[in-house]
């Protein structure tokens, strides 16, 4: 059952900066800190209510990271020896009993834990720049990307690839991004 499109998504977010500081010529990378990211986690679950699944709560995990963790994890879980921009790891890869039937009514219901969005800070950085755009915007973009992912989006294809492209264009605008892709 969805979400009710009456209440509020409350969602709560563990952000972890986990990387090796890596001096660009501008200084230091400016990435968003663990309360913006929480803000903008939590306006993009609002929107995605009909995506959710039926809980009272939700968890992720959001970690920037380097690209060498990014490459060991993208080997182990891909078999793919590169890093990578963004990797997922959805908590919710097979049906699930109803969220409400496996707790009574005095309980205190847990959050629903969603899984991990893991990004490259290096690659991120890389991208910004080939795309002619802040690193703050790639990283919301490949953060609504790792979202979607864990919500039971994919894109096997050119038309779903289009489709998971336009929300993710949609979500940053529901924060105050734009991000121009054609080149």
């Amino acid at each position: 059952m969805p979400v009710s499109s009456q209440t509020a998504v409350t969602v709560e977010l563990y952000f972890q900066a986990v990387f090796q500081l890596v001096i660009d010529v501008d200084g230091a990378w400016q990435y968003p800190d663990g309360e913006k990211w929480q803000n903008w986690i939590q306006t993009w679950f609002n929107s995605l209510r009909e995506d959710l699944p039926d809980a009272d709560a939700y968890e992720l995990t959001l970690r920037l990271t380097d690209d060498q963790e990014i490459k060991q994890l993208n080997s182990q879980f891909r078999q793919q020896e590169k890093p990578t921009d963004v990797l997922s790891f959805a908590a919710l890869e097979a049906d699930l009993p109803d969220y409400h039937d496996c707790q009574s009514d005095d309980q205190v219901r847990e959050a629903l834990y969603l899984g991990d969005i893991v990004i490259s800070l290096e690659t991120a950085s890389q991208q910004a720049i080939e795309h002619c755009h802040s690193l703050i915007i790639e990283l919301a973009w490949l953060a609504t990307h790792g979202l979607l992912h864990l919500l039971g989006w994919d894109h096997p294809d050119d038309q779903s690839l289009n489709t998971m492209l336009a929300k993710q264009a949609l979500l940053l605008e529901q924060v105050g991004l734009v991000a121009n892709f054609e080149s």
